[in-house]
This record gives C-alpha cells, sequence and structure tokens, in this order.
C-alpha cells in the first residue's frame, strides 16, 4: 500500500475484542509494509552494526602498517557509509508510510462506523470520547505501527553487534553480550508506573477540552447569567491539574530515560577500562579495543528505540482500546439482527409506514401527524421510524413495553422492525434504507461551511433549495447570512455558516436543518418537533410550506403544536407506548379528553371542569369560590 492508493477500496472487518488485538490485526494487514520497513532498517542498522568492527580493521592495518589492507577497510568504509544513508532514507520513507496508512484505515473504519450507527454513537460514546479517538489516539496508534519495524531492526543491530564482539573480541564480546539485555530490560519495572500516569494525565486532559468544549458552546447563555468567571475558575484550575499530571508523568519518563543514557554509560566505562588492561597485557589487538569502544558507543543509537516502542505502545494501548471499545458498537444485537438483514429487495414505492410496535400507521402519500404526551417517547418513536433500534439505559428496547397491534414473533423477539410497503427496514441494506426514509431530529447539527454545502445533500433532485428555503421560511435566515458575510459575498448560498451554527439562533438553525430535509426529498420524512423553536405565525407559514411540497409524498411529523395538527391529514394519539386515537386534528379535540390535554396544556381540574354540564359546573365554581 502506498499514500497514493489512499484511502483503502475496503478498511477490512477489525478485531475489536481488545486494544492488543486490534494494533495486532492492524500489524498484519500492513505486512507487506512492515516487512519492507523491517528490510530498509536491517540494511541501516546493519551498517551501523558494521561500523566500529571496519574502524578495528583500520586501526589494525595502521598499526600492521599494510597499506593495501586499510584501503580495502576504506572501500568497505564507503559501502557501509552507503548502507547506513540509502537504509536510513528508505526506512524513514517506509515507516512513516506505515504510520500514516494506518492511520488512515483507523479514520476510515471510525468514519464507516459513525455512518452506520448514526445519532446512536453518542448516545453510547461520549461525543468528546469519538472527537479523541479520531484525532489524537489515532496518531497515537500510528505511531506505534511506524515504531515496530524500528524496534525490530535496532533488535538486529544490537544482537548482530553483541554476536559480532564474541567472535571477534570474545573477552570483551561476553562483558558487553551481558550487559546490553540487563540494559534493555532495565526500564521494564517502570513502564507500569509510567503508563499509569500517563492515562491519569489523557484523562485530565480529556476532562479539560470536554469542559473549554462546554464553556464555548455555551458562552451566550454563560454571558447571559454572568458566569463566566465561574467557568473560568474551573477550566483554569483543570488546565493546572492537567499540567500537575504532565509533570509527574514527565519525570517518570525522563528517568527511563535517564536509565537509558547511565547504564549504557557505565557498561562503555567498563569496556574501555577491561579492555585496557587486556591490552596493556597483550591479550587484545589495539584495533580490537578500538571496535569494542565503537560498538558500545554504537549500541547507545539502536537502544534508544526500545524506549521508544516501550512509549509508544504505553501510549497507543489506551488509544487503541478507545478505538475497539468505538468499532465493537452495533447497529443492532448481532444475535438478533435478522439472518437475511441486507438481502430483501427494495420495497415498491408508494408503501405504507408501518410501526408493528405500536400500531402506527402512515398511509402513503399523505401527511400524518402524531402526538405523544411523552416527549421521551417522541425522539424513541422518531429512531425507530427510521430503522434505528433504540435502546434504554438498561440496554434494552426504549420502544414501549407493549406489543402493538399486528406485532408477531418476531418482533417481540428481536424488538421493533418498522415496515415500508410490507418491507422491514432491519432487513434492507442500511443505506438503502437510509435513503428511503428520513429522520430529523429536534436538536438537528448543521455543519460548517457555506449555506449551498449545507444542502449539497443527496437528493431526488425534485426539489430545488430555492423551494425547499421558502417553504422552511428561512427568508430572513439568508438576509442575516447576507449581513454577516464578509464584503463581496452577494450571494446568500455563498455565506459561510458557522460551526453547528452557533452565529444564529435556534429558530434560524431549525428552519436551515429543515430545508435540508426538504431538498433531500425521501419517500418518507419523519420530523421530531420541527417547529419548536419558532414562533406561531412563522411555524402557521412552515406547516402549509411543508404540506404544500411534500405533496405527494409520506409526511410524518411528531408535534402537539395546534398549528401543525390542523394541517395534517390524519392524526395519530400515541399513549403507553400504542396508539390511542385516530382521527383529524378537530375530531380529537373534541372527542378524546387525553388529546386535548396534550394539545392545550389542560390541568386534571380543567380536563373535569370541560367534562361537567351546566348544572353541575355551576355547583363546581361555587365550591372551589367558597374553598377560595
Amino acid at each position: 500500500m502506498q499514500i497514493s492508493d489512499l484511502p483503502y477500496p475496503d478498511p477490512g472487518v477489525p478485531d475489536a475484542r481488545s486494544g492488543p488485538r486490534f494494533l495486532l490485526w492492524l500489524g498484519r494487514g500492513q505486512l507487506g509494509g512492515q516487512l519492507k520497513s523491517l528490510a530498509w532498517g536491517m540494511l541501516h542498522f546493519g551498517g551501523v552494526a558494521g561500523l566500529p568492527y571496519a574502524v578495528g580493521l583500520g586501526v589494525d592495518a595502521v598499526v600492521d602498517r599494510e597499506p593495501n589492507r586499510l584501503l580495502l577497510v576504506g572501500g568497505l568504509l564507503v559501502l557501509i557509509g552507503v548502507a547506513i544513508s540509502v537504509g536510513d532514507a528508505m526506512l524513514h520513507r517506509t515507516a512513516v508510510t506505515n504510520w500514516i496508512t494506518a492511520a488512515a484505515r483507523v479514520q476510515q473504519l471510525l468514519a464507516r462506523k459513525t455512518a452506520e450507527l448514526g445519532s446512536a454513537l453518542t448516545r453510547r460514546v461520549a461525543a468528546g470520547e469519538v472527537v479523541a479517538v479520531s484525532t489524537g489516539d489515532v496518531e497515537k496508534i500510528g505511531w506505534f505501527v511506524e515504531a515496530v519495524s524500528r524496534f525490530l531492526a535496532a533488535v538486529f543491530a544490537v544482537v548482530l553487534v553483541c554476536v559480532g564482539l564474541v567472535f571477534y573480541a570474545p573477552e570483551l564480546g561476553v562483558v558487553v553480550a551481558v550487559g546490553v539485555p540487563l540494559i534493555a530490560l532495565a526500564s521494564l519495572p517502570l513502564l507500569p508506573r509510567a503508563t499509569r500516569r500517563a492515562d491519569v494525565q489523557r484523562e485530565k486532559a480529556g476532562r479539560a477540552t470536554e469542559l473549554a468544549a462546554d464553556t464555548v458552546a455555551g458562552l451566550r447563555v454563560l454571558r447571559g447569567i454572568g458566569g463566566e468567571e465561574l467557568f473560568l475558575g474551573r477550566y483554569r484550575e483543570a488546565s493546572q491539574e492537567v499540567r500537575r499530571a504532565a509533570v509527574r508523568s514527565a519525570r517518570m519518563w525522563a528517568l527511563i530515560s535517564a536509565i537509558q543514557v547511565v547504564l549504557p554509560g557505565l557498561l562503555l566505562i567498563t569496556v574501555v577500562w577491561y579492555g585496557a588492561s587486556l591490552a596493556l597485557d597483550g591479550r587484545i589487538a589495539v584495533g580490537e579495543l578500538v571496535a569494542a569502544f565503537s560498538a558500545v558507543a554504537t549500541l547507545l543509537y539502536p537502544l534508544r528505540h526500545f524506549e521508544e516502542i516501550a512509549m509508544a505502545y504505553s501510549f497507543s494501548r489506551p488509544s487503541a482500546k478507545r478505538a475497539a471499545r468505538v468499532l465493537s458498537l452495533t447497529r443492532t444485537d448481532p444475535a438478533e439482527r435478522p439472518a437475511q438483514a441486507g438481502t430483501v429487495e427494495e420495497p415498491a414505492a408508494g408503501g405504507d409506514l408501518y410501526d408493528p410496535r405500536t400500531g402506527l400507521l402512515a398511509p402513503a402519500g399523505r401527511f400524518t401527524a402524531v402526538v405523544c404526551g411523552d416527549p421521551d417517547l417522541a425522539g424513541r418513536l422518531a429512531e425507530r421510524l427510521g430503522g434505528h433500534a433504540m435502546e434504554d439505559r438498561d440496554g434494552g428496547d426504549r420502544g414501549g413495553e407493549e406489543e402493538g397491534a399486528g406485532g408477531s414473533d418476531r418482533d417481540a423477539k428481536d424488538g421493533p422492525s418498522v415496515l415500508l410497503g410490507g418491507v422491514a427496514l432491519d432487513d434492507l441494506a442500511l443505506d438503502t434504507a437510509r435513503r428511503l426514509v428520513l429522520v430529523q431530529d429536534k436538536d438537528p447539527v448543521l455543519l460548517s461551511g457555506t449555506l449551498r454545502e449545507l444542502l449539497d445533500v443527496p437528493a431526488s433532485g425534485a426539489v430545488e433549495s430555492g423551494a425547499a428555503l421558502a417553504a422552511a421560511q428561512c427568508a430572513d435566515v439568508l438576509d442575516a447570512l447576507l449581513q454577516s458575510a464578509p464584503d463581496g459575498v452577494e450571494d446568500p448560498m455563498d455565506a459561510r455558516i458557522t460551526e453547528r451554527g452557533r452565529s444564529l439562533s435556534g429558530g434560524q438553525r431549525q428552519r436551515l436543518a429543515l430545508a435540508r430535509s426538504l431538498v433531500t426529498d425521501p419517500e418518507v420524512l419523519v420530523l421530531d418537533e420541527p417547529t419548536s423553536a419558532v414562533d406561531s405565525h412563522t411555524e402557521a407559514r412552515i406547516a402549509d410550506g411543508i404540506a404544500a411540497l411534500r405533496g405527494g409524498r409520506t409526511t410524518v411529523v411528531l408535534a402537539s403544536s395546534p398549528l401543525l395538527l390542523d394541517r395534517a391529514d390524519r392524526v395519530v394519539l400515541i399513549d403507553g407506548g400504542t396508539v390511542a386515537a385516530v382521527g383529524t386534528h378537530r375530531e380529537l379535540l373534541h372527542r378524546e379528553p387525553l388529546y386535548r390535554a396534550v394539545v392545550t396544556r389542560e390541568t386534571d381540574e380543567e380536563q373535569r371542569l370541560a367534562g361537567l354540564g351546566l348544572t353541575e359546573l355551576e355547583e363546581a365554581l361555587t365550591e372551589i369560590e367558597e374553598s377560595a
């Protein structure tokens, strides 16, 4: 795999059972790149390991006054220099390629998982953790993948030096062969403590980042209540905790680095002292002493990679664990997912949308409004209508405890399976289900970019952006965007929207999101409280715009606003997780007390008085006056 070949056509199916298993899976997926990097690393470190022996041979040639042998040694040094230079350049190139390709693979896997889970992802994992995994954690994982080949090449060099010294100068070689493993293993007892301190630092840094993000997101509210100083103090305290944790972590890694310098230095002193005594006794030649000294000094370079791989693994292991946790999430329980999921043909156009769990039926081509006394139930119902299985805090389905009319054994066992044209959405391929049914929740997200980019979404092409903006009553939003745009921007479609649309009001963001949904023009559009942040006059015009633009298309709106309900062709009241009543808004308002209470916000006492006759009403009023 070359960088020019990215992104991967298929990043594969990761082994997300644990962090180390995920790292091992990444390594196996890049076996060719690792072997290539290892080969260049062996060339580079082999040259580094051979340099001391060439120097020793040269010293012996000078001492023995053999110019021909000295000339050969010079040629050998040139070859070694070329090997070191070429090997180093190509090792760096291939190692960085491994890092980038590993990071790209992880990011593709995360992007695919995000698209698969949709809004369910942030209900299972904090949004800040997802961002941390896709940014900082990806770099740490790539660092470990990059460091593996360099470490293996360094091990090759260390072994080569030790074995070479044993044969070249046995008495000194034994000392080096015993001392080097001790140096390499000396830092191992400190690694768990260093890892724990690094984990504490990352945890505190994550909390500080989350606090900063929350503060920035709620800055307008904080200014309104005068809470800037309070949150600034909290962030300052969190920042100082991160600093203290970073200092504690740095101290431990500094100690490990010091050990990697002090112990090789002691070994070098030992070799020089012992080698000098051997040379004075005539037991070794001067060239052998120089070669041994140079070999030990050279070992300082490959030994650094032992520390690097320890640090890389210590930092990448928790990162891989977090990535594996995200990648192990599934849209539905694999044990409950239908075996034929993704193999069923797309339903014919114009089918009814039916939820067996609640008994909700949205006839094809009609505007259906749904009223739920519980706002949380409305949100869960909207998600289920889009084919997204919902889970409660205990891990079970949140769609209600009772089976609706038409439920089957499969529904009871496998959870809710919404039908479109008689075909279960869970049985369709995920991209097909999402193309047919679009759900806009009550808190939609606007991505940064121009308005033109915001509305550039997969769509049928039947609805122009201008018509969608008009139906969503976005005229004032366009004016606001144009006024805040830099000089030279004359078309509001080219005006930029800030991150999450923070420069706009809640109602303006809601209307732009509605326009985006209308542009998509899916076969079934599900809107959860699409006008909760707008005034009544605008809401009435939006209701007319939705009814007109979606004429002949299936539209389901979950709301309790009379202005929206009055425009619907059919209104369904959901109570206790099942359908309680069906009719028009005016019919239900007159015959269903529960519906009237939800829509008009009547109290229990007002409902009781509304059901009394004239005489009973007078008596009730008299009782109220007397009690007052």
